[in-house]
């Protein structure tokens, strides 16, 4: 496996298990509201009603965010050589390195660490459409692109 492909792997198993988790407390939620029986206590029945209902709201927006991390993921392609930073760029700086997917943190490997990160991201837009050689400056410092692939 390549070290692109193990980052690939990285982003999408962060994404599955984003996805699995939300999920999982969806159907709970849903499991609570069919399971709620009228009280003697209407008020705080409705109360837990509507907190609920809230609950699977938030839950709702966050499942199609990770869903458009899904989205993304899918247009990444691992074996197109970049000579300019793109989606699915691996990005050596004399700061740090990227991988340009998702935000789904940092890839720890026996060599070095990679961070996952979205071309959103604010060193995601500088980065993006540079090319080797190239510096950039964030957070008033430069930053120098040693490697792109």
């Amino acid at each position: 496996m390549t070290q692109k492909e193990a980052l690939f792997q990285f982003c999408k198993t962060y994404v599955d298990l984003r996805l699995s988790r939300i999920q999982n407390h969806i159907h709970d939620i849903k499991v609570s509201l069919n399971s709620e029986t009228k009280s003697s206590a209407g008020d705080k029945h409705e109360t837990g009603r509507a907190m609920l209902q809230l609950e699977r709201e938030k839950l709702g927006m966050q499942l199609s965010e990770a869903e458009k991390m899904n989205q993304v993921l899918a247009k990444v392609s691992l074996h197109k050589s970049h000579t300019h930073i793109a989606l699915g760029s691996l990005v050596r700086t004399s700061k740090s390195n990227y991988f340009i997917a998702i935000s789904s943190g940092e890839f720890k490997s026996k060599n070095e660490s990679v961070f996952c990160i979205s071309s959103q991201t604010p060193i995601g837009k500088l980065l993006l459409g540079k090319q080797k050689n190239d510096v950039v400056n964030f957070n008033g410092e430069d930053i120098l692109i040693t490697e792109i692939s």
